[in-house]
């Protein structure tokens, strides 16, 4: 990790000349097929501790250790032209992980996005934010518990974070939005693509007025790989991850995993105990998350209101 910061600083005091350079071979590798996340980072770093940006594609090869997909890479890589690369840019609002707006606590995770493609108010990315993830098919349970939760927390000027699928992701957009607060969608496909179709409403909206990111370039389809992907944005950007109504086997308990693997905090709302519609956030109750039944529960354990809770 120390030497990975000492190479990031080092890319923040070059000339302007080698950062556009890294920015290029970032944007390509976020283009480029046939190569996967711990591929492209693996190049990134050689990249960035060699001062080294001019790979041949036998050099890709080898640095990445590529086994399968060699045709693949091979034809990528060699259509990537700047000028296509530059084309691409100019058509969609992005920050690079070397741009100063990139958020810091990304850039603590493994395998951090190479870039976040956004659409709305980038500025929410400044402010303290909380993740609130859970099923799909939420009960009426989950509607109260929200309806209860997340205006108070918008009130303490939190971002609500969440993936924009249905249930308690788009209870939880929805909420903030009529409370007056903020709130960040993080999707698995390009921002010209909308999964699921029952919220495209208010997928549009955020757009317009809210703020939407992905890792994915306009174009890139949805694919099941990618929504595990997201979550790891979710649980990074964010201070704590809040769970409600999460099966044994769900996405949100990946969400929450990450977030534990990042040092930030974990909460889950209990539930009745006979459907298993709530046995996930149980499961991590018993493996130490916070429960919560207030929003006090959430505040007291987030850094930047940690203080006011001690004090006398």
């Amino acid at each position: 990790v120390s030497s990975f910061c000492e190479s990031i600083l080092k890319i923040e005091q070059k000339e302007g000349f080698f950062v556009d350079q890294m920015e290029e071979l970032l944007y390509k590798l976020i283009y480029c097929e046939g190569l996967g996340i711990v591929g492209k980072w693996r190049l990134l770093h050689f990249a960035m501790k060699f001062d080294y940006t001019d790979f041949n594609i036998d050099e890709v090869i080898k640095i990445t250790n590529t086994s399968g997909n060699k045709g693949v890479l091979k034809e990528s890589w060699q259509t990537l032209t700047t000028e296509w690369l530059q084309e691409k840019r100019n058509t969609q609002k992005s920050i690079s992980f070397f741009s100063e707006r990139y958020p810091e606590s990304l850039k603590n995770i493994a395998q951090p996005p190479l870039a976040l493609f956004y659409e709305g108010n980038i500025d929410f990315l400044e402010y303290p934010s909380i993740a609130m993830v859970g099923a799909r098919l939420a009960t009426p349970y989950a509607s109260q518990v929200l309806y209860q939760l997340i205006p108070k927390l918008v009130l303490e000027k939190l971002v609500i974070v969440s993936g924009l699928a249905k249930g308690v992701d788009r209870l939880s957009h929805e909420l903030a939005i009529l409370a007056g607060g903020k709130t960040i969608g993080v999707i698995g496909c390009g921002l010209d693509r909308c999964y699921p179709k029952e919220v495209s409403n208010l997928f549009q909206e955020m757009k317009q007025k809210q703020l939407v990111l992905s890792e994915y370039p306009l174009g890139t389809p949805i694919k099941k790989h990618h929504f595990p992907m997201r979550n790891r944005i979710i649980a990074g950007l964010t201070q704590g991850t809040c769970v409600i109504e999460a099966k044994e086997r769900s996405g949100s308990l990946i969400t929450a995993q990450l977030a534990l693997d990042n040092g930030k905090e974990v909460f889950a709302i209990p539930g009745e105990i006979l459907s298993g519609q709530s046995s996930g956030c149980h499961r991590l109750i018993q493996d130490g998350a916070k429960c919560v039944y207030r929003m006090e529960d959430i505040l007291e354990e987030l850094p930047q209101y940690r203080l006011d809770f001690l004090k006398p």
